[in-house]
């Protein structure tokens, strides 16, 4: 199989007075624990979340920044000095920049190519798998006889997500075990550096100040903080050889346990096979790269200790989908919307299973988790969608495995789900006993998709019965009706039909929006029925088991087509609305405030295949009917 190569068209110029005012592309690498590697092209350092080593680290710590970055300062024989690439915004620019003359991802892993002085410089680097270690490679092209790399670490302890101004309580000590150098700050976690396979480290600690992060000053947050840096790693260079440092908050014997160019043909040989194993249409080519990128979101939670004893007396290993990098974790309701893409597609099959059991494990109240928050070992269980969503995700794997264990297993569990939504259980979810549609809503919570809150202030509350809500629950009764009657629980599969029978009346009689042709947002909220016209409506046609009528499918697709539907994907509210907003800007608050006229969420992507897709508003009607779509009239 031929390297996937993915080269950015152009290289960002830092000419400018102030680097880092044009655009800078960022690129990501991940350890497959949560952990992380991130930052620009140029190399400038524009967010707290930019760092050569953000390691995943047990309950209560998280996700903590070990090595911000490597101040690289290329010294030939003449006495000429160039710096590879910045890394802050410095006050004086003492010394040339190599010149940028390449990019590229090499199996997802990043690669610059510099050119100083006519001669070559490419620089690399990767994280070996299941280690909170970074390598970082230096191979040289035709240098100078004389030509000494100076690395200069740029350290700051902190949490990733914390602000850049934030600073160990403790001094940073650096101590030196022969060729091993070891900093730690009271009882922070420890970070162990070694340099491959020559040079020596010169003791030069100084602290370096006001550093500003760009993106954190126009995002409102925390800009300006402090570096601190214990001396450098100087090495001649060779015009045939390679330099590598390691940088690792793992123990000493796992970070001197392989040569790095054994660690880097491991690492190669691993993406390599992840492809091969991919469906063989995902096997080159763009659907390749997106293995590779969909390989960055599963990992073994870090941490959650009870969780993994759990999962292995069951025979299970410990996996989640990390919902975004770089400030997510793990999210009920994404998990489930992404795990047939990123598993199924992927034919990770078995790591599918795991998720899904492992979820199912969390059930709490009927609910699985929202989220897991950073450095907990505990789920918060405040959202509406997410358990519904689970349903989804079960028919996709069911549907892509044949797992029968799994079938006989789960329909308890998902009976305990029903059961609790028919007794009402947390945050107001439960079912209305008046016309069988499930309600949600409680003060300060906001439980569906659209999320933002700032404070105590919930910006999109959507109290009451929400559209898509709605339509997940029609759908999670039919799926779980099905399965019950394929374990020949017939009693139990006609009461749940019946009651779906009820949720689709109901649904049809009450949502719909005659006066304009589309379906009501929310109906029964504190102030009545919400007639904005979102994208969650067409959740009502796309899922397996529709829930609206096809008879308005025609016309609720022609109207988001027309009034939501851009070049980028669905406004989550029509322009007309007196609470859209066109523009997305300013610090946190600002954005929040903004966020339901203009946000693209994982509910517009999930109900946007609808749109994607080429199969015409008629054959998706008879492709539902082909599926089992099942009218009142037609149930068993």
């Amino acid at each position: 199989m031929n390297t996937i190569v993915r080269r950015l068209a152009g290289v960002p110029v830092l000419d400018s007075a102030e680097a880092g005012s044009g655009p800078d592309p960022e690129w990501l690498v991940t350890n497959g624990l949560g952990g992380y590697a991130s930052g620009t092209v140029s190399g400038l350092m524009t967010r707290r979340y930019h760092g050569l080593l953000v390691a995943a680290l047990p309950a209560p710590i998280g996700r903590f920044l070990m090595l911000s970055g490597l101040d690289e300062e290329i010294r030939e024989s003449d006495g000429r000095v160039t710096r590879v690439s910045p890394r802050f915004e410095p006050t004086a620019r003492p010394a040339a920049f190599a010149t940028l003359v390449d990019f590229r991802l090499e199996l997802g892993l990043p690669v610059w190519r510099y050119e100083i002085n006519g001669w070559l410089l490419e620089k690399s680097l990767h994280l070996p798998y299941l280690q909170n270690t970074v390598q970082i490679r230096y191979n040289f092209f035709s240098c100078p006889a004389g030509t000494t790399l100076k690395l200069r670490p740029l350290i700051q302890f902190r949490r990733h997500d914390a602000d850049v101004s934030e600073h160990p309580s403790e001094p940073y000590v650096l101590t030196v075990f022969d060729d091993r150098y070891e900093i730690a700050a009271g009882g922070l976690p420890t970070l162990r550096m070694l340099l491959y396979d020559r040079g020596e480290f010169l003791i030069e600690r100084k602290k370096i100040e006001q550093v500003r992060y760009i993106r954190e000053a126009l995002r409102g947050y925390p800009s300006i903080g402090n570096l601190w840096t214990p001396g450098a790693f100087v090495a001649v260079c060779f015009a045939a050889g390679a330099i590598t440092l390691v940088a690792s908050a793992e123990s000493r014997e796992v970070t001197r346990a392989m040569h790095p160019a054994e660690a880097l043909a491991v690492e190669r040989y691993r993406r390599k096979r992840r492809i091969e194993s991919a469906h063989p249409k995902a096997r080159s080519g763009f659907p390749a790269e997106l293995v590779l990128a969909a390989d960055q979101f599963i990992a073994p939670p870090a941490g959650r200790l009870v969780d993994r004893t759990l999962s292995q007396a069951a025979g299970d290993e410990m996996r989640t989908i990390i919902a975004g990098y770089h400030w997510f974790t793990d999210w009920g309701r994404d998990a489930m919307i992404s795990l047939e893409g990123l598993t199924l597609t992927t034919c990770r099959f078995l790591e599918a299973g795991w998720i899904l059991r492992n979820f199912a494990r969390t059930l709490r109240h009927g609910l699985i988790p929202n989220l897991f928050p950073e450095g907990s070992r505990e789920g918060l269980y405040h959202t509406a969608d997410a358990t519904l969503w689970f349903f989804h995700a079960i028919d996709r794997y069911l549907q892509t495995t044949g797992d029968r264990s799994t079938l006989r297993w789960l329909p308890p569990r998902l009976g305990e789900i029903v059961e609790r939504r028919l007794e009402g259980t947390r945050f107001g979810i439960g079912v209305d006993p008046d016309d069988g549609l499930l309600r949600q809503g409680q003060e300060g919570y906001p439980l569906t998709w659209m999320d933002a809150k700032v404070g105590d202030w919930v910006v999109t509350p959507r109290r009451g019965k929400a559209v898509e809500i709605n339509a997940l629950w029609y759908n999670a009764l039919r799926l779980l009706q099905g399965w019950l009657a394929e374990e020949n629980e017939h009693d139990r599969s006609r009461e749940l039909c019946r009651r779906a029978d009820r949720v689709f009346e109901s649904f049809n009689k009450r949502f719909w929006y005659a006066a304009e042709g589309y379906l009501y947002d929310v109906i029964d909220g504190p102030n009545g029925h919400d007639a904005a016209c979102r994208p969650n409506q067409l959740l009502a046609i796309s899922l397996p088991h529709a829930v609206l009528d096809p008879a308005n499918w025609k016309a609720v697709l022609e109207t988001v087509r027309r009034r939501l539907l851009t070049p980028f994907g669905l406004r989550s509210l029509s322009r007309d609305h007196p609470e859209y907003k066109s523009k997305y800007f300013g610090d946190a608050r600002a954005r929040r405030r903004l966020s339901p006229g203009n946000r693209v969420g994982v509910a517009d992507r999930a109900a946007g295949r609808c749109l994607a897709s080429s199969v015409s508003w008629r054959q998706r009607r008879s492709a539902s009917a082909a599926r089992g779509f099942c009218p009142p009239s037609r149930c068993p």
